[in-house]
């Protein structure tokens, strides 16, 4: 097996990196740099209330975020006043604030004054390259080539002249956004994310028929695919997998199998079989979800985000131009409130871009062209 390769693809307000080894995709992360996720910050916080049904107290942290620290991760005999140095372990979801934990911070670091970050955790790349130290780690932007290598040293770091992402590995990152994932030999697998769990559907489709066999044969390529998108797409919580027909017990003959596939990723737990036949699984949330990010439906911060990437594709391949993104009222304010964004933009290319309004335009449907005579 080929050792991995740490691909960094960067466009304006967004830094998208891939894990990739022997043509498939092992890990997928989409970060906007502006919007850290947050996870390995290191915070100093003080102590607000003990809870003891949660076994743990809340935190208050800088910005009037609150956190959780649990008993087992430093937060047992503290109390309420109490200022401590604290890591940030799992991302803020769901309109609750990040977990933390006392475990892993250096005890150097100062515990008074204003409540405040002390130490931003690694992002993806760095996490990558960390977990992965032979893999090499490719960058198509020179600042961001520029960052990396001052953090890995200058020999594993390649800044490319070519788009880090080629078409396959695009292809797998449009396949993590969709709601459909097809299925070898047939079929496809539905992913149905919803605020409480996420629902796993497997389609045999019309390949299938009404054959016995078929079925058995999109089942098993399901649990392995499931496996490997619930891992890409950082999925969390309650996971249920409702296979394509069969029997209670053949379903539970399959687990093994499951479990199996789930092998590979530490935080992915296979329950067993619910009364209703379904595969039940767990996954302890650390990241964000990628439709957490990316939005479900796709979010206009993300469709501006896609279409200022081609733009800035543009840009680099006609420089004398001057571009104008047509776009979505929602699209345009979307990437107006995204701090950074339009100034990477403008950094990376002769010419800013222009914003157009077009109201008959869906999210999705921009337009990337010569800048009109009207255009501000």
């Amino acid at each position: 097996m080929a050792e991995p390769r740490i691909l960094v693809s960067t466009s304006p307000g967004e830094r998208r990196v891939a894990l990739w080894r022997d043509g498939a995709l092992q890990a997928a992360f989409v970060e906007r740099p502006s919007l850290p996720d947050g996870v390995g910050d290191i915070h100093l916080t003080r102590v607000t209330a003990r809870v003891p049904a949660l076994s743990g107290v809340f935190v208050a942290m800088e910005g009037e975020v609150g956190g959780f620290l649990p008993d087992a991760q430093g937060g047992e005999g503290v109390t309420e006043g109490t200022s401590l140095p604290l890591r940030v372990t799992r991302a803020a979801q769901g309109g609750k604030g990040p977990r933390l934990s006392a475990t892993g911070v250096p005890k150097d670091l100062p515990r008074d004054g204003p409540l405040r970050l002390l130490h931003r955790g690694p992002d993806a790349a760095l996490r990558l390259a960390a977990a992965h130290p032979a893999a090499p780690v490719l960058s198509d932007y020179p600042a961001e080539a520029a960052r990396l290598r001052a953090a890995l040293g200058a020999g594993r770091v390649q800044l490319l002249s070519r788009p880090a992402f080629d078409e396959a590995v695009e292809a797998e990152f449009d396949l993590l956004a969709a709601a459909e994932v097809p299925l070898p030999g047939g079929g496809r697998l539905l992913v149905h994310p919803t605020s409480a769990l996420t629902a796993l559907d497997v389609d045999t489709g019309a390949a299938a028929g009404r054959d016995n066999g078929a079925h058995r044969a999109v089942n098993a390529a399901a649990l392995t695919e499931a496996a490997r998108q619930i891992r890409l797409r950082h999925l969390a919580g309650p996971i249920l997998l409702d296979l394509a027909g069969g029997s209670a017990k053949s379903r539970a003959d399959l687990l093994p199998a499951l479990r199996r596939a789930a092998g590979p990723d530490p935080l992915l737990r296979v329950v067993g079989l619910t009364g209703l036949g379904l595969m039940e699984m767990v996954r302890t949330r650390v990241h964000p979800p990628l439709h957490e990010v990316l939005g479900q439906p796709i979010s206009p911060l993300t469709h501006g985000l896609v279409a200022l990437r081609r733009a800035a594709r543009e840009a680099a391949a006609r420089p004398a131009a001057t571009l104008a993104l047509r776009a979505h009222p929602k699209v345009l304010a979307a990437l107006r409130g995204l701090p950074g964004a339009l100034e990477d933009f403008a950094a990376g290319a002769a010419h800013p871009i222009s914003l157009v309004s077009d109201p008959t335009l869906a999210p999705g449907e921009d337009v990337i062209e010569d800048q009109p005579a009207h255009a501000g």
